[in-house]
């Protein structure tokens, strides 16, 4: 699961499987690594902005053939670990196939389910999605599940398409709004912490559990960190 890219001003005819990827698999796979996605996603900069420790243990979901797991394998370091999650059975296996050519050992395919990523519980310090949020078909379910693989004070950072026109990206139709985003993640018990405002086509929102406050007890006013 991660980003379609489509011409500018046209509906998409592209053929999708269950899972919204396109049926042009091996297409899809070539835009996914291409060199030319570094331009637009900024991987170096976004992993930057993450602010992983060595040692810590972060949750890929939608990871497709490893763009990101990689990265954050060496963000993490030999101490640490990521899980490395997607519910398509092809994606797990390219990604298998190039962890054994090469030198990470700190990554764990792992293939989930549609509405459920089997993680492990308490795992994680940090849990990323990069262009898959849109493709979930209960997303505020799925953000609730997140919850119990999170240890305290870990962060969900979810990084999806602006719904605008944009070179690159799944049809308007297909995208979920940053304030639309933000309503379903709120109703699933999480906070907006900060936001990233670097991409040029993406927004991107680091979430926090929300905590229980004590009763009669009126939370302080904060002005919403994820607003531009």
């Amino acid at each position: 699961m991660a980003g379609r890219a489509r011409e500018p001003g046209r509906r998409s005819r592209v053929l999708r499987d269950h899972l919204g990827n396109p049926r042009d698999w091996k297409r899809y796979l070539q835009r996914l690594l291409s060199p030319e996605r570094a331009r637009w996603q900024r991987p170096q900069k976004v992993v930057a902005a993450l602010g992983l420790r060595p040692g810590q243990t972060v949750a890929e979901l939608g990871t497709g053939p490893g763009y990101f797991a990689f990265r954050l394998a060496r963000a993490v370091g030999p101490a640490g670990h990521v899980y490395a999650v997607d519910a398509e059975p092809r994606m797990l296996a390219l990604l298998t196939t190039r962890l054994a050519g090469s030198r990470w050992r700190n990554i764990t395919p792992v293939l989930g389910l549609a509405h459920d990523p089997l993680l492990p519980p308490a795992a994680c310090d940090l849990i990323l999605l990069v262009n898959a949020y849109h493709h979930l078909r209960d997303g505020p379910g799925y953000l609730r599940r997140l919850r119990r693989a999170l240890r305290p004070r870990g962060r969900l950072v979810n990084i999806d398409f602006d719904r605008r026109q944009t070179p690159v990206g799944p049809p308007l139709e297909h995208r979920v709004a940053r304030e639309e985003f933000l309503r379903q993640a709120r109703r699933a018990g999480w906070r907006p912490v900060k936001a990233f405002d670097f991409l040029p086509y993406q927004y991107g929102i680091v979430l926090g559990l929300r905590r229980n406050r004590a009763p009669g007890r009126r939370p302080p006013r904060r002005t919403d960190p994820t607003r531009r």
